[in-house]
């Protein structure tokens, strides 16, 4: 819906556009025209300064002329009377719709001064162009190609370049002088784009700016709703998940608790400890996932603070390792290595058992039958190996995302959440250490914390 009203907005806004850039051609038009007609009035008073009346020519001397104007309908109707207030000539001119009454006047003017002026003194074409091109910049049009030539009623050229009418690749305009003879100035021109776009450009550039701004939103918009989309989706599919290994040891231990109650054997001490040892081994493991959930949810609240304890490595490893060892359901060989054996750093016990646990987990969760697992801490680190099925290459870089798991085909053996080794990277970082994995597949894999 906000899609297609954004649509329907730009296209309307580009119908604007296009609407004044038809206006404003227009109008580039009629200062064009004019102009035209200013160089022409401009043409007639410099021929009149530049050349004194001659008394040599007696049919202009003392000849007394008068005019009388009114408009009828879309028609301007001149009369022309002599001395004798007889009448010479009635003019019919139609006037285009929005003419102004001054700009009648300055075309009667041009009309009366051409009747005498043109008689007496010849046009100049070459005057005529130049005085075109100054009123054009004058107005802030440049144009490249900008000239004028003379046409007579019958549509022949009499004066300046007649190769103009033949390029169609000029525009023209033209101004009737003679509104008895017909005779007309024609100025042909390169194209005012430059101009026009010059006039739109604030509202272009300002219009594009926003259609960018625009886009850029609803770019970052889809892309943050579509990773809400897919964290939503991953925090489904991690609560179906986890739900489901939440409901397996409880019914396990439920059912071995049930068995003890309703099937007691005082003679038979030996079924009841494998009852009690079942729902002890289901009750650690529903332990481990709940610590696991509990890490990461401390691990989302920045403001939790880590407790800071000079720790002793070897005894800390041995610890760890002998916990592994009870509870893998599987032969492991854990080995320790601590060089110097008094080795110490600074770091949150608690935290960093969590780390560790979750490293060698992984070790034996993702191994065949026997697992041989070596870790290794000096001044530069602890590094934890196993010899495992080892990370596919395209995986290594993403093992560290939350919620993500190393595909194994169609192995259901292979419980998880994807959350373990996005908290020993949360931790890790936060105790300002870092962290990464080597592997090849088939060959296992080596975790190597840095301790800075």
């Amino acid at each position: 819906m906000i899609v297609a009203v954004f649509v329907m907005l730009l296209g309307y806004n580009l119908y604007c556009l296009f609407r004044l850039y038809d206006g404003i051609s227009r109008q580039t038009t009629e200062l064009i025209t004019q102009s035209l007609r200013d160089a022409d009035l401009d043409e007639i008073l410099n021929r009149a300064n530049r050349y004194p009346i001659s008394d040599s020519i007696p049919d202009y001397q003392g000849r007394q002329l008068s005019q009388s104007r009114s408009i009828m309908g879309d028609t301007l109707y001149v009369t022309i009377f002599d001395d004798n207030d007889e009448i010479i000539e009635v003019r019919r001119q139609p006037l285009v719709p929005g003419t102004n009454y001054s700009d009648i006047m300055v075309n009667e003017i041009g009309y009366g001064a051409h009747q005498t002026l043109d008689l007496l003194y010849p046009l100049r074409i070459a005057d005529l162009d130049s005085l075109f091109r100054l009123s054009l910049l004058r107005k802030g049009i440049k144009l490249d190609i900008a000239s004028v030539i003379r046409v007579s009623s019958d549509g022949k050229v009499t004066d300046g370049d007649a190769e103009l009418c033949n390029d169609s690749s000029l525009d023209s305009v033209s101004v009737c002088y003679n509104i008895l003879g017909g005779d007309r100035y024609v100025a042909y021109f390169s194209s005012p784009m430059g101009y026009i776009f010059r006039q739109m450009s604030g509202i272009v550039i300002s219009t594009i700016a926003i259609i960018v701004l625009i886009a850029i939103a609803f770019r970052y918009l889809f892309h943050t709703v579509s990773k809400l989309r897919t964290i939503e989706e991953m925090k489904d599919d991690f609560v179906n998940n986890m739900t489901h290994e939440l409901k397996t040891p409880i019914a396990i231990a439920y059912s071995a608790n049930d068995a003890l109650l309703n099937f007691s054997d005082a003679d038979d001490p030996g079924r009841s400890k494998r009852y009690l040892e079942i729902a002890l081994a289901q009750l650690t493991r529903l332990g481990g996932l709940v610590e696991n959930i509990l890490s990461m949810s401390m691990e989302r609240r920045r403001s939790v603070k880590l407790n800071y304890e000079e720790v002793r490595l070897g005894r800390f490893m041995e610890e760890i390792a002998l916990a592994q060892r009870l509870r893998s359901d599987k032969p492991v060989d854990i080995t320790v290595y601590v060089n110097p054996d008094t080795l110490t750093v600074k770091a949150d016990p608690m935290h960093l058992a969590n780390v560790m646990n979750n490293l060698i987990d992984n070790a034996i969760k993702y191994s065949y039958d026997t697992v041989c697992i070596e870790i290794r801490c000096d001044a530069g680190g602890i590094s934890v190996s196993d010899n495992g099925m080892g990370i596919p290459a395209k995986c290594r870089s993403l093992v560290f995302n939350r919620f993500y798991r190393v595909p194994h085909g169609n192995r259901h053996d292979i419980s998880g959440h994807g959350i373990g080794l996005y908290y020993v990277k949360c931790v890790v970082e936060k105790m300002g250490w870092s962290i990464s994995v080597r592997s090849r597949e088939g060959k296992g894999s080596v975790f190597e914390i840095k301790i800075r």
